[in-house]
């Protein structure tokens, strides 16, 4: 198992601990969960209820690369070659982000970590501020259930707004928006769809068994209010 240098972490989070990222009343929780799975919204909800950041990789990465950060500007330059950015990047952007005065009172990790590997070197960050993980929630949502989820998804191309021709079609063939045409995007087609379930259950459903003593299944079928009550008083437990 791969483990990161943690000098530099060490550096960031005791400078800057101040009890942001450690200490009993602080709420820290990882959500997984196949592509389709509702991952995203349920950590917006999460979010808007604890009052407490949404950290995903995507949106710290491109806030750095917009400030022109250091590490933004290291990691640039793999994604404009279209490589993936390597670990060593992505956990200090997470060291970093995690000490910042929104996550005072704790944080959600939406697709992050997505490896052992990745696991292992947050595992060395929270280690180097005497901090835990509080909850590892884990959506559950059948492959059936997935692949209907994302193959029915239809975008606009003019306004990119987004309807699915089981859960909210549109009136017509049509945007309601704006009249524009609806397409099928390329991550939305089954084989596309099956080859993400194939990586997800390769690279990150065995976080389930690295993460057991705080793993919290939760049934993620149904409409995302239903799904978000049983987290919600999963996390209300905690």
């Amino acid at each position: 198992m791969t483990v990161f240098w943690a000098p530099r972490w060490e550096g960031v989070l005791r400078a800057g601990r101040d009890d942001r990222i450690s200490g009993d009343e602080i709420m820290k929780l990882v959500l997984l969960g196949a592509p389709g799975s509702g991952k995203g919204t349920q950590g917006e909800k999460i979010a808007a209820k604890y009052k407490i950041p949404q950290l995903s990789t995507g949106d710290i990465l491109r806030a750095a690369i917009r400030q022109d950060t250091k590490l933004g500007k290291e990691a640039a330059k793999f994604m404009n070659r279209g490589a993936l950015v390597p670990d060593r990047f992505l956990l200090d952007l997470m060291a970093d982000r995690m000490v910042e005065a929104d996550c005072k009172n704790g944080y959600i990790l939406d697709g992050f970590p997505r490896t052992v590997a990745q696991a292992s070197g947050l595992g060395e960050i929270l280690k180097s501020a005497d901090a835990k993980l509080d909850a590892v929630i884990n959506i559950d949502v059948p492959e059936s259930e997935v692949v209907k989820r994302l193959g029915g998804r239809r975008q606009c191309l003019k306004c990119s707004a987004v309807y699915h021709v089981d859960f909210a079609p549109s009136k017509g063939a049509f945007c309601d928006k704006c009249g524009g045409e609806l397409y099928r995007r390329d991550d939305d087609k089954e084989e596309t769809i099956k080859n993400r379930l194939r990586v997800y259950r390769e690279e990150t459903a065995p976080l389930a068994d690295y993460y057991k003593d705080v793993l919290k299944t939760v049934d993620g079928r149904g409409d995302s209010a239903a799904v978000f009550a049983r987290i919600s008083s999963l996390i209300d437990k905690l």
